[in-house]
């Protein structure tokens, strides 16, 4: 019996499950729920999403927001090939600043080490985080092979956040599941953590990896370790391309 070959987007579950552990949704919301509160879920409704969507707008929706950023990571895997890895890189960086709050996540990969960092460490890491949160989706979603996003769903969850329910539907292959945990700011619905299989929160995995390191190993080794874990992504889509 031939083996089906894995799907390149499942790397990014195999990622996180391997880096340092699984957390449920449940206790990973509590780590983010530090600057935010708690509050109950409840269900709500269900949309399918193929076709390309309109950009967030101060209005936009929690639903609409991820379906909007889902329309350009499909434009950008469609050309992926042509856009190369620093291509991806470039048209990632001002969609994932738009959809992503990418200072808040930063803060939380530290733990209780961010109010210790001086304000200069603090826009170093936000920065260097930011670089590798955008090289990292890069680096993994390289291709398009008929993928197909779908938002299945959307709930209420913990101080005023929703959680957008998506899968990406894989021709020929086994559903990936990415669940999108958002905090409205300013009127804006922005990411402040995604779910893997629907309970792997990337940002738990992301600070039980890096709060460690930094108590470990200090402040510039974190940077430095992050670094070359960028330099990694490119030097090894820059051989298989």
């Amino acid at each position: 019996m031939t083996r089906k070959k894995t799907h390149p987007l499942f790397g990014i579950a195999i990622l996180l499950l391997t880096a340092s552990g699984i957390q449920s949704t449940t206790a990973s919301s509590a780590r983010a729920d530090e600057a935010t509160g708690n509050s109950g879920v409840a269900a709500a409704s269900t949309t399918d999403q193929s076709a390309q969507s309109p950009a967030p707008s101060p209005v936009a929706s929690p639903g609409e927001t991820i379906e909007a950023f889902h329309a350009g990571l499909l434009e950008i895997m469609k050309h992926a090939n042509q856009l190369g890895i620093q291509g991806r890189i470039d048209q990632l960086t001002p969609l994932m600043s738009k959809t992503f709050d990418l200072e808040f996540m930063a803060s939380k990969t530290v733990g209780r080490h961010w109010r210790k960092l001086s304000d200069e460490d603090k826009t170093r890491w936000v920065e260097t985080f930011k670089d590798f949160t955008c090289a990292n989706y890069a680096g993994r979603f390289t291709g398009f092979t008929g993928e197909k996003f779908v938002t299945t769903g959307a709930e209420d969850a913990a101080s005023g956040t929703r959680v957008v329910l998506t899968k990406i539907v894989i021709p020929d292959d086994e559903d990936v599941q990415l669940n999108y945990r958002l905090i409205q700011r300013d009127g804006v619905w922005r990411v402040i953590d995604v779910f893997l299989n629907g309970s792997v929160s990337e940002l738990a995995l992301r600070r039980s990896e890096y709060s460690s390191t930094l108590k470990r190993d200090g402040f510039a080794s974190l940077v430095q370790s992050v670094e070359d874990k960028i330099a990694d992504l490119k030097s090894k889509d820059s051989i298989e391309g």
